[in-house]
């Protein structure tokens, strides 16, 4: 003989937890075997995980180099990305977001455009981590003792100088970069 689920209204039988496995697991997952199992949209849960400055708005929750993610449907998805698109529509295909604060968990729409990827890269915050000399565009060349500096453009190596100082060389390749490209926002604020 089996039990029945030991709430009033319900006649499922149930196993050794007095209650049909429905009733079971809203009670275990909510607290309350009436609870409806309503989901938050991805909206929802979105801006449950930032943090607004007056400056950048923050992802607190999941992120993955620095990139805020979240789950939508069975994918990760990017949060700046989901932040643009609630904010100005869809993404252009051929276009990546840039973010203008160069932080990569901010999810500020302000802070967020459109890019090509050869702008994204235009648009760096600095040197390589491998760059011995910290800036970006310089380094050191051992044979003629001197800092070398060089500009990449659309795949293709732009020779600026050798330099006996490390300022001359960074003021060259920046001037080289405000000549050469179209979004290095770091440069032109310098």
């Amino acid at each position: 003989m089996s039990r029945l689920c030991i709430l009033d209204d319900c006649e499922s039988p149930t196993t050794d937890r007095r209650m049909c496995p429905t009733h079971y697991q809203k009670n275990r997952k909510y607290g309350d075997p009436y609870a409806s199992a309503t989901r938050k949209t991805a909206e929802e849960r979105f801006w449950e995980k930032v943090e607004k400055t007056s400056g950048c708005w923050n992802w607190t929750a999941h992120r993955v180099d620095g990139y805020g993610k979240l789950r939508v449907g069975n994918q990760m998805v990017s949060a700046h990305r989901i932040s643009y698109e609630m904010a100005n529509g869809a993404i252009p295909a051929d276009r990546m977001i840039d973010h203008v604060c160069h932080n990569r968990a901010c999810v500020n729409p302000r802070h967020l455009r459109p890019v090509t990827h050869k702008q994204n890269l235009e648009n760096r915050s600095g040197a390589m981590p491998s760059n011995v000399t910290g800036v970006r565009g310089v380094s050191w060349h051992k044979q003629a003792g001197s800092f070398h500096a060089r500009v990449t453009h659309n795949q293709v190596e732009h020779h600026v100088g050798l330099f006996s100082s490390l300022a001359e060389a960074e003021a060259a390749v920046i001037a080289k970069r405000n000549e050469l490209f179209t979004h290095n926002d770091l440069d032109r604020s310098a």
